[in-house]
């Protein structure tokens, strides 16, 4: 089992700047890639940004590429999403997540979930 916990969440006003922390635990070692996705009101869960065990491959998604970057630091098992240029549309729940499965697309194979930590992103 690998547990995930989500930091970093709060109130922004368009246009400002937060950083996600996900910090791991437990069966880290079994971890290929780690994520983030997020799930706005009404809305279901997408795809935000992931990076593999090596960090040499990232995705993101179009609506979040060149504002927002993943990173990642081994030493602390710790995973981070820096958001810049927020817009009220980022308003969502931010979730971690890990995958143990190798090979596959870096938008799937998920199998574990942070709690996640709310974003709100004010006009």
């Amino acid at each position: 089992q690998v547990q995930l916990v989500e930091s970093g969440g709060g109130l922004v006003q368009a246009g400002g700047s937060l950083r996600l922390s996900c910090a791991a635990s437990g069966r880290t070692f079994s971890v290929y890639a780690m994520g983030w996705f997020r799930q706005a009101p009404g809305k279901e869960r997408e795809f935000v940004s992931a990076m593999d065990w090596s960090g040499l491959n990232t995705d993101y998604a179009d609506s979040v590429k060149g504002r927002f970057t993943i990173s990642r630091d081994n030493a602390k098992n710790t995973l981070y999403l820096q958001m810049k240029s927020l817009k009220p549309e980022d308003t969502a729940v931010y979730y971690c997540a890990a995958s143990p499965y190798s090979g596959s697309s870096l938008r799937s194979g998920y199998v574990y979930w942070g709690q996640g930590t709310q974003v709100t992103v004010s006009s």
